[in-house]
């Protein structure tokens, strides 16, 4: 029985776009927190109010100027997600725009021109050209 040791650049390609793939998300919850987030101010406010003084209660103005900062705060959020779903379209979009082009790509070793004969979509989608597979973010130039 055979095994075959040399991966095919189409196996290639789709192994290396599912290790991004699995590196982004893996990394994603390991970054440092720079900055509070919806989830924080909500624990924020309701432990301010768990633990005020019941002689003094937080004033009217104040509890609605919270509430609306929370509400900013989820707004912004959502619309947050909701550039980044649009930003991933648009980058598959733009690789499928380019099947059957001629593009220059930059590889390590300099640059390759050849036409799209692939597409891989996906959250990072590649182009096949010259019988491998390429980035879209490599692509330095596209003619007709």
């Amino acid at each position: 029985m055979d095994i075959a040791t040399v991966l095919s650049p189409a196996e290639l390609a789709s192994l290396k776009q599912k290790v991004n793939t699995l590196n982004k998300r893996v990394n994603k919850g390991k970054s440092i927190k720079t900055a509070l987030d919806k989830n924080d101010f909500l624990k924020m406010l309701i432990t301010q109010l768990t633990h005020q003084d019941p002689t003094e209660p937080m004033k009217d103005r104040d509890f609605i100027a919270q509430m609306a900062q929370f509400s900013t705060l989820e707004q912004i959020t959502n619309m947050n997600e909701g550039i980044s779903k649009v930003l991933s379209l648009v980058s598959t979009s733009q690789a499928f725009s380019l099947l059957g082009k001629t593009v220059t790509v930059t590889d390590g070793k300099g640059e390759v021109t050849g036409l799209v004969e692939e597409i891989t979509g996906g959250e990072f989608p590649q182009v096949y050209v010259g019988g491998k597979y390429y980035n879209i973010t490599d692509i330095k130039r596209v003619k007709k």
